[in-house]
């Protein structure tokens, strides 16, 4: 992959990386980030969450990330490789606003906390310090954002890391060596919905079949070795009970 040099981040503007990763989605997650200043800086940021998703953690990046630099008076250059979190801050959230935190199908806003502070943190910026959002495929070479990964992989498997914080000429990330930039990828025509068939919960030992999800959810809930899991159709039920080693002959209660 051919790259390009941009100098006016390296020159005028704070450069910022920020990647998110999640295990099972949701799961154990981490978030990772890079903070590059024109004076010749690095600040390497990292934290995990044991239940969350990927979203979830991309958005922490960047909140966590434009924090830190709050109070600066230049613009922010910001890679990030996810189409949602620069979507979702660009487009999106002005219509989610005036619905009252609606999306266009009338739902409730996933993540609206996130991203709530997220919005905060742009609007208190001043037009000569805007964020300038920049997307970057993930996985392609692009080493501050293959050093995020790294850094978010890491938390959410919590495993210790090694931060960095001091002088770019003694950072080996080469943070500067940019892609050109590229449009965001089209959008997906957005699958019709199909309702569950059921839920299933397994606590000490008895299957209950639950019709929606809050039913289950409440009784798996503080349960210590609690099992459960959306079932599309009743041969999905059985793949679920194989999977956690019930035999066919348990009688599943009914949890209406």
């Amino acid at each position: 992959m051919c790259f390009t040099m941009k100098k006016t981040p390296a020159l005028q503007n704070t450069l910022i990386y920020s990647d998110g990763a999640c295990s099972g989605n949701p799961g154990p997650g981490g978030w990772g980030a890079i903070i590059i200043k024109p004076e010749g800086t690095v600040q390497e940021l990292g934290g995990g969450e044991l239940g969350t998703t990927n979203n979830r953690m991309e958005l922490t990046g960047a909140i966590m990330a434009l924090r830190e630099v709050a109070a600066e008076s230049r613009p922010v250059e910001f890679y990030t490789d996810s189409t949602y979190v620069i979507r979702g801050i660009t487009q999106w959230i002005w219509g989610w606003r005036k619905r009252g935190w609606k999306n266009a199908q009338g739902e409730d806003v996933l993540n609206r906390d996130l991203w709530e502070a997220l919005g905060r943190l742009i609007s208190a910026r001043k037009k000569d310090s805007a964020v300038v959002w920049h997307y970057v495929r993930g996985h392609r070479g692009t080493a501050g954002n293959e050093r995020c990964d790294e850094i978010a992989v890491a938390y959410s498997k919590k495993k210790w890391v090694d931060l960095y914080h001091g002088p770019l000429l003694q950072y080996s990330v080469p943070v500067y060596d940019l892609p050109e930039d590229e449009p965001l990828p089209e959008m997906k025509p957005r699958a019709e919905k199909v309702a569950p068939y059921s839920y299933l919960s397994l606590v000490h030992g008895e299957v209950w079949r639950h019709r929606d999800w809050p039913s289950c959810e409440r009784r798996v809930k503080g349960q210590p070795n609690a099992k459960f899991k959306k079932a599309m159709g009743p041969e999905d039920e059985s793949a679920i009970l194989t999977e956690w080693n019930v035999p066919s002959t348990v009688t599943i209660r009914e949890n209406k």
